[in-house]
């Protein structure tokens, strides 16, 4: 395994047409979870990912294995819960953006807990989100056992922070947010929500909040991103793009830096696919969109700045 993703996927529901759901007529479905999204993009890269949580022994849940096996996202070892439902959430469009509505209190994910991975071969990288500590006090446990603890002897760590204040308040996300992303060895946050979480103004403060994390990702939207690596800083520009709905394009975005990382890429080749897998997601209403042929990903990665 090149990279394995853990946390919750659910299936979505949206408008199909550009609607509030209050007045939709019909609506589409699909699967989504940041960490899956993950795993599904990598996926299409050629990587070797897989996808670790839990799933009900419903509808819902055959419907997310049946979307990450067919695009060869690796599965085995899902767990199947036949006493707690899969979670789900719809998308609410408006002119203000869209909004999330989530229905996954007592999911079957919310059940994972320490020992989850018990037995699991390390993977090169171990890909988790912030969103998985929300879920549930075991779910908290388990994070906390593999990001800090390195239950997965000899994996890189990867931690997205993905603060989602729909799932718990801000006095209680802040500083176990903080200790996920300092003990990781690659750590994504948005400086937005950075500065929710912590009152970082500029990402050299989040450096500051975060110093011990090895390669620190601070993305600041449509402006561009910056890596820190140790002592080195590395700033790249986004490029302009048209934004048709910004749902998984962080999830893109760490999907492109982390093949870059397994391709050996400098990290302005990883932030310049990162960016470029981030400006297709942005591009449709899906979470993800397809990436661009091996060719023109070589080419990302190996440009010279």
């Amino acid at each position: 395994m090149e990279v394995l993703c853990l946390g919750e996927s659910m299936v979505v529901f949206a408008p199909t047409a550009t609607t509030s759901l209050r007045h939709a007529a019909n609506l589409r479905a699909g699967i989504a979870g940041a960490e899956s999204n993950v795993a599904i993009s990598l996926a299409l890269l050629g990587v070797h990912a897989g996808w670790r949580g839990k799933v009900g022994d419903d509808p819902f849940g055959r419907r997310v294995l049946d979307v990450l096996r067919a695009s060869d996202v690796d599965c085995d070892g899902v767990e199947v819960d036949p006493d707690r439902p899969t979670g789900v959430y719809f998308k609410d469009p408006n002119p203000e953006g869209t909004r999330v509505h989530y229905y996954r209190a007592g999911s079957a994910a919310s059940a994972m807990g320490p020992g989850h991975l018990d037995g699991a071969e390390a993977p090169r990288i171990l890909h988790l989100s912030g969103i998985t500590p929300a879920l549930s006090d075991s779910c908290a446990a388990l994070v906390d056992e593999l990001v800090v603890g390195r239950a997965l002897a000899g994996a890189t760590v990867s931690f997205d922070v993905n603060y989602r204040p729909a799932l718990w308040p801000l006095d209680r996300a802040a500083p176990r947010l903080a200790r996920l992303g300092d003990a990781a060895d690659l750590t994504f946050v948005g400086l937005d929500e950075a500065e929710t979480l912590w009152g970082c103004k500029t990402a050299d403060d989040v450096r500051s909040e975060l110093p011990n994390a090895g390669t620190l990702v601070v993305k600041d939207g449509g402006e561009g991103v910056t890596c820190f690596e140790g002592e080195e800083r590395h700033y790249s520009p986004a490029d302009p793009v048209e934004i048709i709905e910004p749902v998984g394009a962080g999830d893109a975005f760490a999907a492109g830096f982390l093949y870059g990382r397994l391709k050996g890429a400098s990290p302005d080749g990883c932030m310049r696919l990162g960016h470029r897998l981030a400006a297709g997601a942005l591009q449709t209403t899906g979470d993800l969109a397809a990436p661009p042929g091996p060719q023109t990903v070589r080419s990302i990665l190996e440009q010279q700045t």
